[in-house]
Order: C-alpha cells, then sequence, then structure tokens
C-alpha cells in the first residue's frame, strides 16, 4: 500500500512548535491601522508650508504621510523577550 503524499510531507515537522508554545500567554496585538486617511493635494511648496503651521506639524519635501493629532512612533524593533535565566535571577 503506498504512503498517503501531502502537500507538505511530514506535518509533524510543521506542528513541533505546538510542544514548546504549551500554556505560553496569548498575544494580541492591538491594530494600529488609521481608521480613515484623505489624500489632500497641493499646489505648490509654500501651501504645504502653511498647512504644516495650521496644524501645528513640520512638513518637509520628502512628507508622505503624517498622523493628525501628531503621534510619536515608537521604535520595538531593537526590543526583545528575556527570561529569568537570561536577567541572572536563576
Amino acid at each position: 500500500m503506498e504512503e498517503e503524499l501531502t502537500l507538505f510531507g511530514d506535518l509533524d515537522e510543521f506542528t513541533i512548535w505546538r510542544k514548546e508554545w504549551k500554556d505560553m500567554p496569548e498575544f494580541i496585538q492591538k491594530d494600529l491601522e488609521p481608521e480613515i486617511q484623505i489624500i489632500v493635494s497641493f499646489k505648490n511648496y509654500k501651501d504645504v508650508q502653511e498647512f504644516g503651521k495650521l496644524i501645528n506639524q513640520q512638513l518637509t519635501p520628502k512628507t508622505r504621510s503624517i498622523w493628525f493629532p501628531e503621534v510619536k512612533i515608537g521604535n520595538v524593533a531593537d526590543l526583545r523577550w528575556m527570561d529569568n535565566i537570561e536577567r541572572g535571577e536563576l
């Protein structure tokens, strides 16, 4: 009798993470997408500068998008998870 072939071969190879992630806390990612976006066009850069003053934000020729009111975007790329062993607590 022929062994049944699956698209991904041995499925155990793709589900081994279940053993490692058992009893881990749930991770919920907040929706950080804007609810509404509006495209605003300007005739010239002087108008862009005036608009920036009206909304109290610095706009440059390279500005492609902004949040209003202004939002400070955090950089989380350098954050990582550490367990107690890595912290030297055990």
